[in-house]
């Protein structure tokens, strides 16, 4: 399997597929017969992933790209809704946050810093409200464990009792939602 590795300071091997092409993402310390051997242990996942998206591309929705006004009136509709939810569910998780943004993402529906600075995908608007909601407890549960732990999904749940359910249905809808993105 041919692959492209884009080395950086990061801390660990990640692993992307992106049209029918898989991108390794790792540490600048990580050695060519280890990116290999990682590459090799997860060759499931890669082939699950390139079937996946050509299944995607064969049944996409009629719906096409989004234009520029249609991105413009969803980021205007997720800086509304967004941070209501945000501040619903702060306080029901008990953290704090700092400022919200809103973009347009290829890849992400949301990310935290560690500064608490919160980041959300206005495609979020294409999907059901349970499942922004799904992805704003998962962002603010990063205020209590800035990882992906078993302690961190066990608070999303906690939160969130069907984050796995709508968790669910952005693995299998998303990606045609994230294909609307104009180039």
């Amino acid at each position: 399997m041919t692959y492209k590795i884009i080395r950086s300071n990061r801390r660990s091997i990640g692993l992307e597929v992106k049209n029918g092409e898989l991108t390794v993402r790792a540490p600048v310390f990580v050695t060519d017969f280890q990116i290999r051997l990682f590459v090799q242990q997860h060759i499931g996942w890669i082939e699950d992933q390139m079937k996946k998206q050509a299944s995607r591309k064969t049944n996409a929705p009629a719906a096409g790209k989004l234009t520029d006004k249609e991105l413009k009136d969803l980021t205007d509709k997720a800086k509304k809704v967004i941070p209501e939810r945000v501040k619903y569910y702060a306080v029901k998780i008990g953290v704090t946050y700092g400022k919200i943004t809103i973009r347009h993402q290829k890849t992400r529906w949301g990310s935290c810093t560690s500064k608490g600075n919160l980041n959300f995908n206005c495609l979020l608007m294409l999907a059901p409200d349970e499942a922004v909601d799904a992805i704003v407890v998962h962002e603010l549960c990063h205020r209590k464990e800035m990882n992906h732990s078993a302690r961190f999904y066990a608070e999303v749940r906690r939160a969130y009792p069907e984050y796995d359910k709508w968790n669910t249905w952005l693995k299998k809808n998303g990606g045609a939602i994230l294909d609307r993105l104009p180039a």
